[in-house]
């Protein structure tokens, strides 16, 4: 059975160095097959009744600049603390009687490098030096591992978790966050004691935004763990209307001119703020590039790979990386580990590889010619620093969530015939293992609950860490807020804004911003061709507002509202109305007081000469008649100024047609007296009887009634009444109080029966035009009817068009222009006579006798 196993895992394994590892790590040279498993690797092995598999990333690539793609493959110090996390776990478990009673916990522990094809590998030599026990014998009899703990880097991880699947093997990765892993099924047994990046991304989208940064930049590399962090990132960030302003990739193995290139935009961007998904390993190079260009001002923000590294918080980096803010997982210590790492010791023994690699690293020196006399006591590195370990804490979590697992797996807790010992299981292999495990909770000495969800994910917990200098120039690792996943939205965020050093140890927040945010009053507009980020600021129209900085767009003011001057918040709309006080306002009246003034003048002379021939010639009661139609014509313009209200809105179109009625009646009366004087010549003949006092009367009434009919059936029909119009606001800025008329017909036809009256007066005078010239009053009739016309029909179009109270000055106008038309044409010419040629005010000069 287990040849078969292990025959049916190296075909994976084989499928798998084709597909992932074959281009990463075979020369293309290479012609022929490799034989795999002829190089023995070393690991870290403990026999037990189970034996559990382990990954860590010992030993990790750097590139060296100066020699381009030369390879360093370093000890990576941080891996091996977690590597003697689990070693911890496993020993306290097998001394606690409580848990797996009976049964001893083994493990075997293997370099997996930050590297595809080398944790393949690993994985391989696992599996085939796994323990086989005879099943008549009284140990237990199980698949090669029932679990594995690891990896740490997502890509690798991948790898495995895609060929354990199918074999029903759980894989628990203490570090591998890529939100690729969370794919049941392609990865059916992976489970993680680290939560998914899908949790850190939207934190990590909460702190930016919450500290007002919209405009940065992101760094990362080219494996799934940067990939997909940084693609979910930019998604996120992007809906909360952020933009990226650009995204560096580190390569695999960067020469210098690429590491140049990239400090190069670094330090020409103008975002400020950059969020890194990368391993400390990944970013050294660039960040030594930075440090000695002595690039400052950038903030940036960790993922949890690399915000606790000891290896980066280095005095020859404190100026570029101080104020780093970033996500970690959330720290504890470990009672009795600090002890039990301070006890490592190297040996020439078989299986202490690791040991002696540490200590090489750890004290720079070379074990074959150094006994290893060294106390660790008497160093102070982040091997020892166990007073909050955060990575080393998952792991120490995956080592018991297997040991849960198994303890209700082999049924501990029931008593039995092995008197409350475990009981023996043939096989881990059918999966079984795998849902106990997936099913385990429990809640740990620190008082944490440890289970999965479907997912197999745990609870997204993380602490927020800034990178502060301490007394002594180094950096010291300050938690200065959280964020629960799994909290309500408002509540998952919280930060201690004012314990924050930020880059440059500033303690005012830094601004990363493609363009400054637009005051108030102002709105955004996007550049073309650039982010949304990137705008111009355009002030908001008149009648719109924007009442806060950042505004993408100006808010319309409420109808009869208007925007003030700095367009930031809308006012009671301005009304605006032809008034007394206004410059046009003021002009109209004194015009409307000098025509009543000389109306009245006129009048005056009239009557103190009513008695000579001019006056009585044409029935001196009519010509009193006009003299008080015009100036009622004259004063119901001033009915047109002021602000409109109930009883002027009702007044004053009534008043202008009854008025110019009367008077038009008077002069049509005038005509016709005119015509039967001059064309009978004897003022006794028939004619003249038939057209006297009475009937002149009789025919003023006639057709002044009409026009009080109509006027009067509109007021009491459909009256007009003030009226706040808006319709100009956009324009004026100015709300045009006006009289409304709810039917227009009416004005029209009050119009159309003035034209009318104007109209028969116009065609008798024309027939009078050959009357004796010595006093011709027709012409004078005429000329006046001609500039009534002209007024009136030239004030249609101009009303009409004319906005606000533009149009009540129009109407205005008219009214004054053809009542001054009217009043000169037919009484000046008299008053000339009578006040300057007496000599002509006689009878002959009115017969046509009189001779200069």
């Amino acid at each position: 059975r287990k040849q078969k196993f292990v025959e049916a895992v190296l075909s994976s394994l084989l499928l798998h160095f084709a597909v992932i590892g074959g281009t990463r790590s075979v020369d293309s040279s290479l012609s022929q097959c490799v034989k795999l498993g002829g190089y023995e690797r070393p690991a870290l092995q403990y026999d037990g009744d189970v034996v559990i598999g382990g990954f860590f990333p010992l030993h990790y690539v750097v590139t060296e600049p100066q020699y381009k793609v030369f390879l360093i493959y370093s000890f990576y110090q941080r891996a091996f603390r977690w590597m003697m996390t689990m070693v911890f776990a496993v020993e306290e478990i097998n001394r606690n009687s409580s848990l797996l009673p009976g049964v001893k916990l083994g493990y075997h522990i293997m370099d997996c490098c930050d590297h595809i094809p080398t944790g393949l590998q690993a994985l391989f030599s696992l599996l085939s030096h796994s323990k086989t026990v005879d099943k008549s014998s009284t140990c237990l009899y199980y698949s090669p591992v029932p679990a594995v703990i690891g990896l740490a880097p997502s890509s690798p991880t991948r790898a495995v978790a895609h060929t354990l699947g199918p074999f029903n093997i759980p894989l628990v990765s203490y570090f591998a966050t890529c939100t690729c892993l969370t794919d049941k099924h392609l990865y059916p047994s992976f489970l993680r004691t680290v939560p998914s990046d899908l949790f850190q991304v939207r934190g990590l989208v909460k702190l930016v935004t919450f500290l007002g940064w919209f405009w940065v930049g992101t760094l990362g590399t080219k494996d799934d763990y940067s990939l997909y962090g940084i693609q979910a990132f930019s998604n996120q960030f992007g809906r909360q209307g952020g933009c990226v302003a650009f995204h560096l990739s580190i390569p695999a193995s960067p020469t210098m001119a690429e590491i140049q290139e990239m400090a190069d935009k670094l330090e020409s961007s103008t975002a400020r703020v950059v969020v890194v998904f990368a391993t400390e390993g990944q970013l050294l190079n660039l960040f030594l590039e930075l440090a000695q260009r002595n690039v400052t001002g950038i903030q940036w923000i960790a993922s949890e790979a690399w915000v606790t590294s000891s290896r980066l918080a280095s005095p020859q980096l404190l100026h570029l990386l101080q104020g780093t803010l970033g996500f970690t997982f959330p720290g504890v210590n470990i009672p009795g580990l600090k002890e039990f790492l301070l006890n490592v010791r190297p040996s020439p023994k078989p299986g202490m590889e690791f040991f002696n690699m540490f200590w090489e690293e750890h004290f720079g020196c070379n074990f074959r010619y150094n006994p290893g006399s060294e106390d660790l006591r008497n160093t102070d590195s982040s091997y020892s620093d166990v007073s909050q370990v955060r990575i080393s804490y998952n792991v120490y979590k995956a080592v018991y969530a297997i040991a849960h697992a198994l303890h209700n797996f082999l049924n501990c807790d029931s008593a039995g015939p092995s008197g409350g010992l475990c009981e023996k299981h043939s096989s881990f292999s059918n999966g079984q293992f795998l849902h106990h495990l997936k099913m385990v909770n429990f809640t740990n000495q620190f008082d944490e609950k440890v289970y999965f969800d479907s997912n197999g994910e745990p609870v997204p917990l993380y602490d927020i860490i800034n990178w502060q200098k301490d007394s002594k120039d180094e950096i010291r690792f300050i938690k200065v807020g959280s964020y629960d996943g799994s909290a309500p939205q408002r509540e998952q965020l919280q930060i201690i804004k004012n314990s924050i050093v930020w880059t440059k140890g500033q303690l005012q927040v830094p601004v990363s911003q493609c363009s400054a945010p637009c005051p108030p009053g102002s709105r955004q507009a996007t550049r073309q061709g650039e982010p949304k980020c990137c705008f111009d600021c355009l002030p908001c129209a008149d009648g719109e507002i924007s009442n806060k900085t950042g505004s993408t767009e100006c808010t319309k003011c409420p109808e009869y509202f208007w925007s003030d001057k700095d367009k930031v918040k809308c006012v009671a709309g301005e009304e605006e109305f032809l008034s007394f006080y206004d410059t046009m306002g003021i002009v109209l009246v004194a015009l409307t007081l000098l025509g009543f003034i000389l109306t009245s003048i006129i009048t005056i002379i009239f009557h103190s000469f009513r008695y000579t021939p001019i006056v009585k010639a044409n029935n001196s009661e009519i010509s009193f008649l006009l003299l008080l139609s015009l100036k009622l014509c004259f004063l119901c313009s001033l009915v047109f100024i002021g602000q409109p209200s109930w009883w002027t809105c009702r007044l004053r179109q009534a008043a202008f047609g009854i008025s110019f009625v009367l008077c038009l009646s008077c002069l049509l009366v005038k005509t016709i007296v005119v015509l039967l004087a001059f064309r009978t010549g004897v003022s006794g003949s028939r004619g003249w009887k038939l057209f006297g006092t009475s009937q002149q009367r009789i025919l003023i009434i006639c057709t002044t009634a009409p026009q009080i009919c109509l006027c009067s059936g509109w007021v009491l029909g459909a009256p007009p009444f003030p009226f706040r119009n808006p319709n100009y606001q956009a324009l004026t800025g100015k709300i045009v109080v006006e009289c409304k008329e709810p039917w227009p017909p009416g004005f029209y036809l009050l119009l159309g029966y003035i034209g009318l009256l104007a109209f028969v007066c116009l065609l008798l005078a024309f027939f009078g035009r050959k009357l004796p010239d010595t006093f011709n009053e027709a012409k004078f009739i005429t000329f006046s009817m001609l500039i009534f016309w002209a007024v009136w029909i030239s004030f249609i179009p101009a009303y009409v068009s004319s906005p606000g109270k533009f149009s009540v000055a129009v109407e205005i106008f008219a009214i004054l222009a053809s009542s001054f038309g009217l009043l000169l044409c037919i009484f000046i010419p008299k008053c000339y006579i009578i006040l300057l040629h007496p000599e002509r005010n006689i009878k002959k000069g009115m017969t046509g006798k009189y001779q200069r």
